[in-house]
């Protein structure tokens, strides 16, 4: 199997739901085996977990830890460079038979953002990476459907620049260093969601490229007002809580390998 579908497994394994829940597994094995005490505890524990994590509360407090070094900027004091690196995630391409347009994802934020700094000519060019991996759902790249949408946001397509071989941050680093090499260029604003802006960075300076962040999707974001919905459970932050965890688990990854500074 290939390495990268186990990272992708191990880190949906560690997810607060998937642990909770094999936790649970583990605590009616136990109760079988009439280990109850013990069946109990980790049940117990295995709530708790869940409970935490989908607080809105805690899910804004990780993901503020995340995003915090990354604050908001205008468009004009961003320096000018000689590319824009816009990274995968935000578009999902097509799929024959099931899907005819590319279809935008949450973190979509990321392609307009890179369309604003271009058109501020922040750039001359810009560059999307991203291509398939095994298990995604789409036949055309991320590369190019971002590039599709780039056009229906004014971006002309002789400006772009397209890496469609990646599959992860690592090989978007990776990948894109050679890009930059190929068309000498040496200086670049990296675009992603603030969420992902510290691995990216810390796996884009391993590869030997020194990039400006500028983040885009900014998640963490808090309430005018704090309520009791802050602390009741919620589904939205538990999906917040599962990202920003594997984010941080991704980093730690990435720097045991020497994929990340």
């Amino acid at each position: 199997m290939d390495g990268l579908l186990w990272q992708k497994i191990l880190t949906e394994l560690a997810s607060p739901l998937a642990l909770s829940l094999i936790a649970l597994a583990i605590a009616l094995l136990l109760r079988a085996l009439r280990w109850r005490r013990l069946a109990w505890t980790l049940a117990v524990l295995a709530f708790a977990w869940l409970w935490v994590w989908s607080l809105p509360a805690v899910s804004l407090r990780i993901g503020e830890s995340l995003e915090r070094g990354f604050p908001v900027r205008a468009i004009a004091e961003y320096p000018q460079v000689d590319a824009i690196v816009l990274l995968g995630g935000g578009v999902e391409g097509r799929r024959a038979g099931w899907r005819a347009e590319p279809v935008l994802l949450p973190a979509a934020d990321r392609v307009w953002f890179a369309a604003r700094l271009f058109r501020a000519e922040r750039a001359p060019r810009l560059i999307v990476s991203g291509g398939n991996t095994e298990w995604s759902r789409a036949d055309q790249s991320e590369a190019d459907a971002m590039a599709e949408f780039l056009s229906d946001l004014g971006v002309p397509a002789e400006a772009v620049l397209r890496e469609s071989q990646s599959r992860s941050t690592q090989e978007n680093a990776i990948e894109v260093k050679k890009l930059l090499d190929a068309n000498g260029i040496r200086s670049v604003l990296l675009v992603t969601s603030a969420l992902h802006m510290r691995r990216a960075l810390a796996t884009f300076a391993a590869a030997g490229i020194d990039a400006v962040a500028a983040p885009a999707d900014i998640e963490a974001v808090p309430p005018r007002e704090s309520t009791a919905l802050y602390w009741i459970p919620d589904a939205r932050a538990l999906d917040d809580s599962s990202r920003a965890l594997k984010e941080y688990a991704g980093l730690w990854v990435y720097r045991l390998r020497g994929a990340a500074n």
